[in-house]
């Protein structure tokens, strides 16, 4: 539990030079927060820090290439740089501001452009000159608002330029002034050109530039937004020694959706063009209809209800008639059905400009649409659709353009599994180039677009290897192979597409930086090795990787499981550990992200106890069925599989099943108070760190995407919620729950507390941590809170 510097610091965010002859890296300072760069020679394959005064020429992640891909453009410290390859290349720094700089892109003459805090520029590489294409601003157009004040305007106002000539002419010759002076701008190229206005009650949330510069997308959403209600934590240690409120997050439905709207600016035509998203396939549908009424039913009893308590009546059935025919009368007059509020994710452009598509989420979380720009029509044109009764998935969103402009590709469901799609950006024709029961994710584009590189686990749920497939091919009997390391891989291509920069992890050691060729056979090379000497010399518990029988659905559940090295005399105790976020994937073969778990088991396996970790439903690796099985019922299939792990470990372990323990933190939390209080049968004892209680205090973008929200469906709120459950509770619990989360408020273990007072319960503690949030920082509370888990196991299940 000791500070993870000792594990060794790893790699972080790698990325390529420019030339791909080399690799950069972020390497944790010992002792410090501070990331030094470092950079591997790949001709000598040499690892030395970049030191301040070396960063000014080093390159940095991300940017965009020319079409030549001779130049590449890229941000580093907020400012603009430009590389150019070849012996009379070099690198040259565009800007130098304390301004924030981002997005550069090539135009099509070869300029590059970028934003400056918001606002679009473009410098001419030839002159130097840096100009704004778009003048975009969230006011109302001028003339409008006079006519708007004219409109208003009180009767002395409108009486002044009926009686006095004076003021009807100095008005006439002020608009003058103006027309002309709009006339003036307009002609004159060294001037900006025309004001587009947005109007005053919208700001811009995302803004898109054409490499052709003809043509800006901007979403935006109303600047007044209902902001739902939002709780306040306390801290109580600060540096001023009073207690300080910060306020949090709001709770889930407790506000409207901002609806978002997409409009398409043209240069040398001042008026936004709204792109109207009513075109789009089931816009207009309700797939929430049959909980929206059932919610106005409700509605409609309480208020009869309350209504028949002030009047002193009790209620008759014939009493109830009337108001039972009335509101059915009400219902029979149907309204025109209206578009669904949707947001919108970024606009991708092809290279030339001619050609632009956007995502589109309905904010019900049911349907993702692809669409296309029509930029001369001014229009949305619908290329796909993938709805889902549950919810789509907010991970799988990639998309964007091959080399050929014409020619998009993306991830989608729809088939079951994340895979991978090319479409015809005008038609909407495609074909599905990946295929099967694996997960496609993380795809890369060759530069000369003839393959795209991605990771899968394709021959294993947990082992994720680089494949490639060609894009002129429509069989998915063409996937390629490139890596075999197993474990967990995750990778970069190289900009020259001659190497994968491959960060590669197993269950039992940290990830390192890997170099293979793209060229089928080729070996990995290591390129990093910063385990530490005393990491390595532990020996540590290496988990098993087993598929769980499970007796509620055709398909295994895939778990680690660690074993004792020495056999038992008899029947052995057991820890079920439960994994955090719910749409997760712990049971990979690769490095996990509960790190310190790995390490407390090992501990475990040392004094005897067996330990499973398994990928319940609603994990993540195991496609859309899996992912969306908790739909309306968290909490519900977890427990059936980990009764199902309970019996595995009894049958094939020799486990006492009267001495199994189960623990989990934030979504690992809920599901152990779900276990303890609704299957007490299942486990002795249980620890629920940093847990939710009553997910209708939670946050609303994660929870309404699977329980929608508690007023449209609050049976789903009420069968998921452990605080619902708590007179359940029979076995020791322990809590730990840090005082200043801000994610799951230490809110939720306050009620529960109450809750289980107010039942007379007594075999609970509850572990308070003042100065840590959701995820503990400092060694000193991960102790403590492991020390104490380690303490309820060893007490509750050892004889």
């Amino acid at each position: 539990m000791a500070h993870p510097d000792w594990l060794g610091r790893q790699p972080e965010r790698p990325y390529w030079s420019s030339d791909s002859d080399g690799v950069y890296f972020l390497r944790k300072r010992e002792g410090e927060e501070t990331r030094d760069l470092y950079r591997v020679d790949l001709k000598d394959r040499q690892t030395s820090l970049v030191g301040a005064g070396d960063r000014a020429t080093a390159d940095a992640p991300g940017g965009s290439w020319d079409r030549a891909r001779e130049r590449r453009a890229f941000v580093r410290e907020a400012d603009v740089f430009v590389r150019t390859l070849g012996a009379e290349g070099g690198l040259t720094q565009l800007t130098r501001t304390v301004a924030i700089e981002s997005a550069p892109l090539f135009t099509v003459a070869g300029d590059v452009a970028f934003r400056r805090d918001g606002t679009w520029l473009v410098r001419d590489r030839s002159t130097g000159l840096v100009w704004q294409p778009f003048d975009v601003r969230a006011a109302q157009e001028p003339e409008a608002a006079r006519a708007r004040n004219d409109a208003e305007a009180g009767y002395l106002e409108r009486q002044q330029p009926r009686l006095l000539e004076i003021v009807r002419l100095r008005r006439q010759r002020e608009e003058r002034r103006r027309e002309v002076s709009r006339e003036r701008q307009a002609a004159d190229t060294s001037r900006t050109a025309l004001p587009h206005y947005l109007g005053k009650d919208l700001e811009v949330t995302g803004s898109y530039l054409s490499p052709a510069l003809e043509h800006l997308v901007l979403r935006q959403r109303p600047s007044q937004r209902d902001g739902g209600q939002r709780d306040t934590m306390p801290n109580y240690v600060t540096r001023s020694g009073m207690v300080e409120v910060e306020e949090v997050r709001m709770k889930v439905g407790t506000a409207e959706p901002t609806a978002e709207s997409l409009v398409l600016l043209r240069r040398g035509a001042p008026e936004p063009i709204p792109l109207d998203v009513s075109v789009l396939p089931g816009i207009a549908d309700d797939p929430l209809a049959a909980l929206r009424e059932a919610a106005q039913e409700r509605k409609r009893q309480r208020e009869a209800a309350e209504k028949r308590q002030a009047d002193g009546d009790l209620g008759t059935e014939k009493d109830a008639e009337p108001e039972e025919e009335a509101s059915s009368g009400d219902s029979q007059e149907e309204a025109e059905p209206t578009p669904r509020n949707v947001r919108f994710g970024p606009v991708s452009f092809n290279q030339d400009g001619s050609r632009a598509v956007v995502e589109i989420y309905s904010t019900d979380n049911k349907d993702r649409w692809i669409a296309a720009i029509d930029l001369q029509e001014g229009s949305l044109t619908p290329l796909h659709r993938i709805t889902d009764p549950a919810w789509i998935n907010y991970a799988f969103r990639d998309h964007g353009w091959l080399p050929d402009g014409k020619t998009l590709f993306f991830l989608s469901e729809e088939t079951g599994y994340s895979h991978l799609t090319l479409m015809d950006g005008r038609t909407g024709e495609r074909v599905q180039v990946t295929r099967g029961p694996f997960v496609v994710r993380s795809p890369q584009v060759s530069s000369d677009g003839e393959f795209i590189y991605f990771e899968a686990n394709r021959g294993h749920p947990g082992v994720f290897e680089v494949y490639r497939v060609a894009t002129s091919g429509t069989d998915a009997a063409g996937i390629e192979q490139l890596t075999n390391l197993g474990g967990v891989n995750s990778f970069r291509l190289s900009p020259d597409d001659r190497y994968l920069l491959i960060a590669h992890s197993s269950a039992t050691r940290p990830p390192e930086l890997w170099l293979q060729g793209t060229a089928p056979g080729s070996d990995p090379v290591r390129l990093t090795d910063t385990v530490s000497p005393r990491f390595r010399a532990i020996g540590w518990t290496a988990p098993r990787f087993v598929q769980v029988p499970s007796s509620h659905v055709d398909r295994p559940i895939h778990a680690r499981l660690y074993l004792p090295s020495e056999t038992a005399a008899g029947p052995r105790p057991a820890v079920v550990f439960v994994h955090g976020a719910g749409y997760l994937q712990n049971a990979h073969q690769g490095w996990s992200s509960y790190f310190r778990e790995f390490m407390f088991h090992t501990l475990l396996t040392r004094r005897g106890y067996v330990v499973l970790d398994m990928d319940f439903r609603a994990s993540a690796g195991y496609g859309r069925d899996w992912r969306t099985a908790i739909y309306r019922q968290m909490g519900t299939p977890e427990l059936e599989d980990l009764a199902d792990g309970v019996d595995y470990l009894v049958a094939e372990h020799d486990v006492d099943r009267e001495r199994i323990g189960v623990y989990g933190g934030s979504y690992g939390g809920f599901v152990t108070f779900m276990a303890m209080f609704r299957r007490p049968e299942l486990f002795a004892a249980g620890a629920a760190l940093r847990p939710v209680t009553d997910w209708a205090h939670y946050n609303h973008g994660y929870t309404s995407n699977i329980l929608n929200t508690p007023e449209l469906d609050p049976e789903a709120y009420e069968r998921s919620s452990p605080i619902e459950f708590a007179e359940g509770l029979q076995k020791p619990l322990l809590i730990c729950a840090g005082m200043l989360d801000d994610n799951v408020l230490f809110q939720d273990s306050v009620r529960l507390v109450q809750r289980l007072i107010e039942l007379g319960k007594e075999n609970w503690e509850l572990a308070v941590y003042p100065a840590e949030a959701h995820g503990f920082v400092e060694p000193s509370s991960w102790l403590d809170e492991y020390r104490r888990i380690l303490k309820l196991f060893e007490t509750h299940l050892k004889p």
